[in-house]
């Protein structure tokens, strides 16, 4: 059980260092846009906007998704230690 709890925290700050990535190097546009505006494509495909959203949002789900069981996982041990 101590094994996946560190297994879940280095995923964890990995995941955390990638989306805290993506926000720096793409600018506060493109990834931290929001669901307002008017968003055309061009031949159905996605633009890199577009794409932005999508990965800041997948990672920012992960992320949250990860810290919730990490935390279950680590209650637990806490209730199991003598």
């Amino acid at each position: 059980m101590v094994v996946l709890a560190r297994i879940l925290t280095t995923f964890g700050v990995l995941t955390a260092l990638i989306f805290t990535l993506l926000v720096f190097f793409t600018g506060k546009g493109d990834a931290m846009s929001g669901s307002g505006g008017v968003r055309t494509t061009f031949k159905g495909k996605a633009s890199f906007d577009d794409t932005m959203a999508r990965m800041t949002l997948g990672f920012g789900i992960a992320f949250m998704a990860l810290m919730l069981i990490i935390n279950v996982v680590e209650s637990a041990l806490l209730r199991n230690k003598p």
